[in-house]
């Protein structure tokens, strides 16, 4: 059986990867947060998500409980799959779960920025830390949603290039993570206008917009102050950087987009 290591920090979306990685690369079994994953489908163990602080999560999710590690390790053994991959915080987690449950050394480490673009690992971050949503590599009728007492729903399907579909993931509010940033809409507004007062361009705000599902996307209306000689594309796309930039510093993401409507010109 081949071993491989899937490694990151909390919240920059491994288990959201995880089902397209395997599949990609031909890994059959997936051991993540205590689970054994086979073909997208849960075969046994118990999710570290259902535990009620952080230190029985990490005991559950490298297999300390020798129950649940047993229950595991006779499914890996029952559906003999050629290989597996082991999702973990560091390569040394990944290291201890794969001696825990007995399985050969690992002959390949990945880490999450292998397989995932900076920003995708930044929105990850940001949905992690403001909404304190994990996510499941197992289908939502998988789930054992008494465990739960605050969200449990559908993520999406995975499908690869062919439209195969790999597996669904479910997105779930464990008891355990507290510690969620919430944002209000005004701040964005109030950064937002912040950046614009200081444009030479800007004469109104007449109308702006935010929608904070996931991450930020703004629209404004304005009315341009300007000289005929001005390129207003151009100084209209440096105030777009600008607003990214100061989104970028204040919440650490980019706004996913940013549109700007041209309601009126004062010539000056």
């Amino acid at each position: 059986m081949k071993v491989y290591s899937l490694s990151g920090p909390s919240g920059t979306g491994k288990s959201t990867s995880a089902l397209q990685f395997a599949y990609d690369k031909g890994i059959e079994g997936i051991i993540d947060d205590g689970l054994f994953i086979l073909h997208g489908k849960k075969q046994a163990g118990i999710s570290a998500k259902f535990e009620k602080n952080t230190l029985t999560a990490v005991r559950r999710a490298i297999f300390e409980d020798p129950a649940h590690r047993q229950e595991v390790q006779a499914a890996i053994q029952e559906a003999q799959p050629s290989s597996i991959l082991i999702i973990g915080t560091s390569d040394k987690m990944t290291k201890k779960i794969a001696e825990q449950l007995e399985l050969e050394p690992i002959t390949q480490f990945y880490q999450v920025q292998h397989i995932r673009s900076p920003r995708e690992i930044q929105i990850a971050r940001f949905i992690r830390q403001t909404k304190g949503q994990h996510v499941m590599p197992i289908p939502y009728e998988q789930v054992e949603q008494n465990f739960f007492k605050r969200l449990v729903r559908k993520g999406r399907a995975i499908f690869v290039n062919n439209r195969v579909k790999v597996g669904e993931t479910t997105i779930v509010q464990p008891d355990f993570h507290y510690e969620t940033i919430t944002i209000h809409k005004q701040v964005y507004r109030d950064v937002l206008l912040h950046v614009m007062s200081k444009s030479p361009i800007i004469a109104q705000v007449e109308k702006l917009a935010f929608n904070v599902a996931t991450m930020p996307k703004i629209t404004v209306n304005i009315i341009l102050k300007a000289s005929i000689h001005t390129n207003i594309i151009e100084e209209l796309q440096g105030l777009q950087q600008e607003i990214a930039t100061a989104f970028v510093q204040t919440f650490e993401l980019e706004p996913e987009y940013i549109h700007f409507t041209i309601k009126g010109l004062k010539l000056i």
